[in-house]
């Protein structure tokens, strides 16, 4: 990919693949292209039988700013006064942030600088998120007069009540010792380890059998959803159906005769 494109992608040896916002000049902000390039890029990776594991990172002093507002400002001149452009835009970003949780492969989120608006809904929707010391997070929505509706929806998914509203309503920056305190994030690397830090828990992560990853992310997302009585028959069928797989069957014979297993991810 050229480095002027404004997201890069890089597929490692051992299975990760790596997307890096670069559209360094619009604070990584999701444009229309952008939008387009993250969800042809999501859909390309989970059909992609050589990716196990996709990390999402960004160049730049901004992980993501969010919206591009002056693109979505110029909507305002259509003859509706932009209602269905913006309709468009809301649906087209839900629409990426459900691939990244429809995606097989677990997606983990490499935060650097700023995660503001939608680019906090980005880290939410993220399985996983590494954050370096000074990254921060905001939904500052009511600083404009825009509550931020949608990042809600990742939001509250990921941390207790109490602290989404508390971000929700004040708008105010949160610190990444905070994020992971409440939950938005998974693990601090201090400055320059960042991406080690990512790359190390995505090696560990792309070792396992891509079916098991597969099954268990699917099923995590659709049973949080479900009332626990439904919740736990539901698990218990995935449960089943795993058991009856070749690399379930090939894992426990390895850790009971003691031996490193060989998956073929089925």
């Amino acid at each position: 990919m050229a480095e002027t494109d404004i997201l890069l992608q890089e597929l490692e040896s051992s299975g990760i693949l790596r997307l890096t916002l670069n559209d360094v000049a619009r604070r990584n902000a999701l444009s229309e292209a952008m939008l387009d390039r993250l969800e042809q890029a999501f859909a390309e990776a989970g059909q992609n039988t050589d990716v196990r594991v996709v990390v999402l990172a960004a160049n730049g002093p901004a992980f993501c700013a969010g919206h591009d507002l002056k693109e979505m400002t110029a909507g305002r001149a259509d003859d509706d006064g932009g209602q269905a452009y913006f309709a468009r835009i809301m649906a087209k970003c839900s629409g990426v942030m459900q691939a990244i949780v429809n995606c097989p492969k677990p997606v983990i989120a490499e935060v650097s600088g700023i995660a503001t608006a939608a680019g906090c809904q980005l880290v939410a929707s993220c399985d996983l998120a590494v954050a370096e010391e000074d990254a921060k997070f905001s939904t500052p929505g009511v600083h404009i007069g825009l509550f931020c509706s949608t990042p809600m929806v990742a939001l509250s998914r990921n941390v207790a009540s109490k602290h989404a509203m508390e971000m929700l309503l004040t708008g105010d920056m949160t610190p990444a010792a905070r994020a992971a305190e409440i939950g938005l994030v998974n693990r601090i690397a201090p400055k320059g380890e960042l991406q080690q830090a990512t790359m190390d828990l995505a090696r560990k992560i792309a070792s396992k059998s891509s079916m098991t990853l597969a099954t268990g992310k699917r099923a995590f997302y659709a049973q949080r959803e479900m009332p626990l009585a439904e919740a736990y028959d539901y698990a218990s069928k995935v449960m089943v159906e795993n058991m009856l797989a070749r690399d379930a069957q090939e894992g426990i014979g390895a850790f009971i005769e003691k031996r490193a297993p060989s998956w073929e991810d089925r």
